[in-house]
């Protein structure tokens, strides 16, 4: 009987880090060709030539990067800095891990400076972000959160957050994506897009991987401190931190804006380093931090499938959930009996008029569910689910507090591949070659600004 009480469902984000998630833009780090008149740059310590043993003249700077900037002229406070260090702690459950904070606190003051260099570079354009755009974006998410904006602002500040500081964020974004469509043009051609699409069928079967990224970039002769660091992050990882939330914070591709999020990618479109890790791993497992050119990753896998063969796993279902709730206080040696008769009556449920049946002779809730993929269960119910035929129901499955619930197969409509369309492909390259062009914009930006810290 141990087993009917198994846990099958995967803890949901509350409410608080779905509005962040959904909103948090963090600093894209970027790479960029230096202008023509700019000195040749060499990637080693090597070439500064500097003595082994040298003497310091005056005093040395802080280590640590003070926590208030000017950015050609305009002031972050910090203010600025905690309400904005707040919000990543409401997408992390409401609290920082101690040992992180400051560390976190220096990478949040990173994102303010370029949050603040795009909105220059917009506003220099004469890009203007009107507060009605950001009203529309602000109801957007709160009305995804089930709340109101009036609710959303208590909920900031409530944490210690406040609405203009994500009201900031959101112009920063809106004034990003509006300066990279009228500053950035890239070309793409028919031929360039038929060999992708040629390579995807030549590739019909093979496995690939949903994948998430954190990159750290490693300073000549920091490697040392970078895996360090990197171990850090992957033992909160490891204690339930939310993998997006660390990307956006920490990463410094230009996935982190998306949480890190590479989308589906094949071992052989990745380094070799980490490609050899991603060939072993499997859905919801991370990895150790790997070495690679110019830093270390850490890597985490949400999925997989095969390029262009049928999964059952994308198939929709029609389901009915019958729930059994129980008293509170109510002990696991008292539930035991109720559930044993609920499995057996279940597994002879006889389709979902029976499921009517079922929760009319417990005394259960019913729910009905249409057009729901079994990709989008948690992952011990797709298994448990994929060779079942419709009418037949799950074991039972939950707890004590939540219900033990049984799902009923109503309906289920199977769903071949799509194959990719010629606009599907040139929108992925378009995107790809904007990301690269925005990371090297941006590059440039950090390197004209005059940057003060106090």
């Amino acid at each position: 009987m141990a087993s009917v009480f198994r846990t099958t469902s995967t803890r949901a984000l509350g409410t608080a880090a779905l509005c962040v998630i959904a909103l948090a833009t963090s600093a894209i780090a970027q790479n960029s060709s230096p202008p023509p008149t700019a000195p040749e740059k060499v990637n080693s310590a090597k070439a500064l030539k500097l003595p082994e043993n040298a003497e310091v003249f005056g005093t040395a700077m802080p280590s640590v990067i003070k926590a208030t900037a000017i950015v050609n002229g305009e002031v972050i406070t910090q203010t600025d800095v905690d309400q904005r260090l707040a919000l990543l702690a409401i997408a992390q459950g409401g609290e920082i891990p101690p040992g992180e904070v400051d560390r976190l606190r220096q990478q949040v003051l990173r994102n303010l400076i370029d949050e603040t260099l795009q909105i220059q570079a917009a506003k220099t354009e004469k890009i203007e972000v009107k507060p009605a755009d950001i009203d529309r974006t602000v109801l957007r998410v709160a009305s995804g959160a089930k709340m109101t904006p009036a609710q959303f602002t208590t909920l900031l500040e409530n944490g210690g957050s406040s609405i203009r500081s994500i009201r900031r964020q959101i112009e920063g974004e809106i004034a990003w994506q509006r300066l990279q469509q009228r500053k950035i043009e890239v070309t793409i051609g028919d031929d360039e897009v038929k060999a992708v699409i040629d390579k995807m069928n030549a590739s019909k079967g093979t496995e690939e991987f949903r994948v998430g990224e954190i990159f750290l970039p490693t300073p000549p002769g920091g490697e040392a401190q970078t895996i360090e660091n990197a171990n850090k992050i992957l033992d909160q990882l490891k204690n339930g931190a939310s993998f997006a939330g660390y990307a956006r914070q920490y990463s410094q591709s230009s996935s982190a804006a998306v949480g890190g999020d590479l989308g589906w990618m094949r071992p052989e479109q990745l380094p070799d380093a980490i490609a050899g890790v991603l060939r072993n791993m499997t859905p919801g497992t991370i990895s150790n931090p790997i070495p690679n050119s110019g830093g270390v990753s850490i890597i985490a896998v949400q999925d997989t499938r095969r390029i262009l063969t049928r999964d059952p796993r994308d198939d929709v279902l029609t389901l009915k959930q019958v729930s059994i709730m129980f008293p509170k206080g109510t002990t696991r040696q008292q539930a035991e009996p109720v559930v044993s008769r609920f499995a057996e009556a279940a597994r002879s449920v006889a389709g979902c008029g029976g499921a009517d049946k079922l929760a009319a002779d417990f005394h259960a809730e019913i729910v009905q569910s249409d057009g729901t993929k079994l990709r989008d269960l948690p992952g011990t119910l797709q298994n448990i689910m994929v060779p079942m035929q419709v009418g037949q129901a799950t074991p039972p499955y939950g707890n004590l507090e939540d219900g033990v619930r049984v799902l009923v197969i109503c309906g289920r409509d199977e769903v071949d591949p799509n194959q990719p369309t010629f606009d599907d492909v040139y929108n992925q390259l378009n995107e790809e070659r904007v990301n690269l062009r925005a990371r090297r914009y941006l590059r440039d930006l950090r390197q004209d600004a005059v940057i003060e810290f106090r």
